[in-house]
């Protein structure tokens, strides 16, 4: 059924992590509702709106990550493509940073 895609560990365990962000924001807003707040994002913002916000980007530098790979190979003289788990590290990075000050 899936295989048409490409199913890799580290898409699966971003898709997963996806999954498990998804149910637990679901799980605190019904235990703690929202309250909106201001942080860097030039918009006052629920934890929601940051969820979003996080994941777009994070999907954003995977997908520069995936372009960039085969040119990064070249000016680095690497032996082969870095790895996706440095785009994965990053993406995590990025989410946590918007969910926590955003």
């Amino acid at each position: 059924m899936f295989a048409w895609m490409v199913w890799t560990t580290p898409v699966a365990v971003f898709f997963t992590c996806i999954a498990l962000m998804l149910i637990g924001m679901t799980v605190w807003e019904l235990k703690s509702p929202t309250v909106e707040r201001k942080g860097f994002l030039p918009l006052v913002t629920t934890r929601g709106d940051r969820l979003f916000i996080g994941l777009l980007g994070a999907a954003y530098i995977n997908l520069a990550f995936v372009g960039l790979a085969g040119w990064l190979m070249e000016w680095l003289s690497l032996e082969q493509e870095p790895s996706i788990w440095i785009a994965f590290v990053a993406s995590m990075g990025w989410l946590a940073l918007v969910l926590r000050k955003g």
